[in-house]
């Protein structure tokens, strides 16, 4: 029996061959998958600007007073003439991050009010924020809302 072995260079090559093959192949699988899809033009362009404003009853509490938040949601027209519910957040300035603190419910060009309380003496920053729906635009409160507690 006459029995051909491949010579070790040869193996050499042809594992690497082999292997650049399958990388090649499923590096752009990769990147595609890795890379979120853009988010079309024209739904963006569709959805209806809203402003938010809002202001706090007062400046100053104490530990664990109630502090009340009212503002409005103003919206330049009624999308499709549907009178929804639009979610309202507020927001604590954490460090660097807004973190949601208390929500509710609020109609197109209509207002909304929340009482608040906190636990720890501190200068809180707040902000109401309305996200994105299929209607409407995100938006949130222009300027920063600061109460003292202690």
């Amino acid at each position: 029996m006459n029995q051909t072995l491949i010579p070790p260079v040869r193996r050499a090559f042809a594992a690497l061959a082999i292997s650049c093959a399958l990388v090649a192949g499923l590096a752009p699988a990769a990147s595609a998958t890795a890379a979120p899809a853009p988010a079309p033009v024209s739904a963006e362009a569709g959805k209806k600007k809203v402003k938010l404003d809002a202001s706090l009853s007062k400046k100053r509490v104490k530990v664990n007073e109630k502090v009340t938040l009212k503002g409005t949601l103003q919206a330049a027209e009624n999308a499709d003439g549907t009178d929804s519910l639009e979610a309202i957040i507020v927001q604590q300035l954490q460090g660097s991050v807004w973190v949601n603190i208390a929500d509710t419910t609020c109609r197109p060009n209509s207002t909304f009010s929340l009482k608040l309380s906190f636990s720890l003496s501190a200068v809180i920053t707040l902000r109401a924020y309305h996200p994105e729906t299929t209607l409407y635009a995100s938006a949130y409160t222009s300027s920063n809302l600061t109460l003292r507690v202690g």
